[in-house]
C-alpha cells in the first residue's frame, strides 16, 4: 500500500507513519496507572479493527497521568487528529477535563468528523452541546439502585468518599443527593467523607494510603454493616482491600469491573488467555472473594463499564460511518454494548438538561449488578421512583 505524506506526533516525541486504508478512527484512553479498563477497552479495539500503521482503522493515543494540569496537551492531542483527511470520528473513553475544548476545536476544523465521548467529566450540556454522541454511566438510576443494593445485602450505613473536584461535577454531585434521599427514604444512615484526589500533591500513592489507614476507623465509628462507595477510580483497590480483610459492603466501583480494584486488592494474578475474557474474569475474582470470607458483600459489574463503552462506541462509529446505523438510533447503541457483554443485562435512558429537554444525543447507561456469591442482582428490571429523577 502507498505511504500516505503525514504523520502523528505523539506525546510530543516520535512520529509515526502508516500504511493508507478507507477511514480512520482516533481512541484516546488514560494509562493502565490511571484507567486500566479504558487502556484495555481501546487496545481491543485496536485488535478488532486494526491499527493505522498497519494497515487499520485506528489510532491509539493515551492522554497525562496527570490531566489537569496537563490540560493542554491534551486538547492537542485530540485536536492534532484532525489533521488526518481520513479521520472519520474521534472517541474518548473517558472524556477527561479539555474533552470540550478540544471537541469545539475540532468542530471548527473538521465538522465531519463524529465525536464521540464516553464518561465524560464536564459539564453535561457543555459535553452535549460539542459532542454527536455521549455515553455515561446513569448516575442519577444508580443513585437510587447502588443504595437500595447495599442494603438488600445487608447494609444499614452508607458511606460515601469523595473530594471537591470530584463532587464539583454536575452528575457526581446529583448521584451524591439521590444516594442521600434513597438512604434516608430506606431507613439507612448516610455519612459523607473526603479523601485525598489523586491528581493533586499526595498522588496516587498518597490517597491509596489514605484510604487504606481510614476504612478500619470508618468501620468502628459506622459498624460492620456499613457499605462504602468511591468516586475515584485510584481509591478503589485499598477500599476493596480494607472491605475484604476487615468487613462492611462494597456495591459496585464508580466505573465498575471485575478488575476494577480488586485484582490488586486480592492479589489477583490473571494469564493471557483470561485477558480480555470477562467470564473467566469473573469467576476468578469470585474464586477470590469467597475465599476472603467476603461472598454476598462485595460486587460489581460482570463486564467493565469502560471496557465496554469503548468497544459499543468504536462498533457504532464504524457502523454510522459505513452508512448501517443512524447515529441516534438508541436501540443500536444499546445492542452494541450488548453485544460485547454476553449475558449481562442493561437499561438506560436519555438525559434530561436543566431546561428539561431531552438530549437524544447523551445516554445514561447502567449494567446489572452482580454480587460475588449471589449472581445477578436483577437491578436493571427494577423500576427507579420517579421522585429521584428530580433530585438536583
Amino acid at each position: 500500500m502507498k505511504k500516505l505524506l503525514f504523520s502523528y506526533l505523539l506525546m510530543g516525541m516520535a512520529t509515526i507513519s502508516f500504511a493508507e486504508s478507507d477511514y480512520h478512527i482516533g481512541i484516546l484512553s488514560g494509562t493502565v496507572s490511571q484507567s486500566e479498563d479504558a487502556l484495555r477497552g481501546a487496545e481491543a479495539v485496536m485488535k478488532k479493527y486494526g491499527k493505522i500503521d498497519k494497515g487499520g482503522k485506528i489510532i491509539h493515543l493515551t492522554y497525562p497521568d496527570n490531566f489537569m494540569q496537563e490540560m493542554e496537551t491534551t486538547i492537542t492531542q485530540i485536536t492534532s487528529l484532525a489533521d488526518d483527511p481520513k479521520m472519520k470520528a474521534i472517541i474518548m473513553t473517558e472524556a477527561i477535563p479539555g474533552t470540550v475544548e478540544a471537541f469545539r476545536r475540532v468542530r471548527d476544523k473538521r465538522p465531519d468528523i463524529l465525536l464521540l465521548a464516553n464518561n465524560p467529566h464536564e459539564d453535561p450540556e457543555m459535553v452535549a452541546d460539542v459532542s454527536d454522541l455521549t455515553l455515561f454511566p446513569d448516575s442519577i438510576a444508580r443513585g437510587y439502585l447502588i443504595v437500595k443494593t447495599a442494603k438488600d445485602m445487608g447494609a444499614k450505613n452508607f458511606v460515601h468518599v469523595s473530594f471537591p473536584r470530584h463532587l464539583s461535577y454536575e452528575m457526581m454531585s446529583r448521584r451524591r443527593n439521590i444516594m442521600k434521599q434513597a438512604a434516608k427514604d430506606l431507613g439507612m444512615g448516610f455519612y459523607e467523607v473526603s479523601a485525598p484526589d489523586p491528581v493533586s500533591d499526595v498522588g496516587v500513592a498518597g490517597a491509596q494510603q489514605y484510604i487504606l489507614e481510614q476504612v478500619p476507623n470508618w468501620l468502628k465509628q459506622y459498624g460492620k454493616e456499613t457499605a462504602f462507595f468511591c468516586t475515584n477510580d485510584a481509591h478503589t483497590e485499598p477500599l476493596l482491600k480494607r472491605v475484604a480483610e476487615e468487613g462492611g459492603y462494597f456495591v459496585e466501583a464508580d466505573l465498575p469491573s471485575p478488575t476494577m480494584g480488586y485484582p490488586g486488592a486480592l492479589g489477583i494474578k490473571f494469564s493471557n488467555d483470561e485477558r480480555g475474557n470477562w467470564p473467566k474474569i469473573l469467576a476468578k475474582v469470585e474464586k477470590a472473594v469467597i475465599g476472603k470470607g467476603a461472598g454476598g458483600r462485595m460486587g460489581t459489574w460482570s463486564y467493565s463499564y469502560n471496557f465496554a463503552g469503548a468497544q459499543a462506541l468504536a462498533d457504532h462509529a464504524v457502523k454510522v460511518i459505513e452508512e448501517k446505523e443512524e447515529l441516534l438510533d438508541f436501540d443500536a447503541v444499546m445492542e452494541n454494548l450488548k453485544n460485547n457483554t454476553p449475558g449481562a443485562g442493561w437499561n438506560g435512558s436519555y438525559f434530561i438538561d436543566s431546561d428539561g429537554v431531552e438530549r437524544e444525543n447523551y445516554i445514561l447507561v447502567y449494567q446489572d449488578t452482580y454480587v460475588f456469591g449471589k449472581g445477578y442482582m436483577g437491578v436493571t428490571k427494577l423500576e427507579v421512583p420517579e421522585k429521584y429523577f428530580d433530585v438536583k
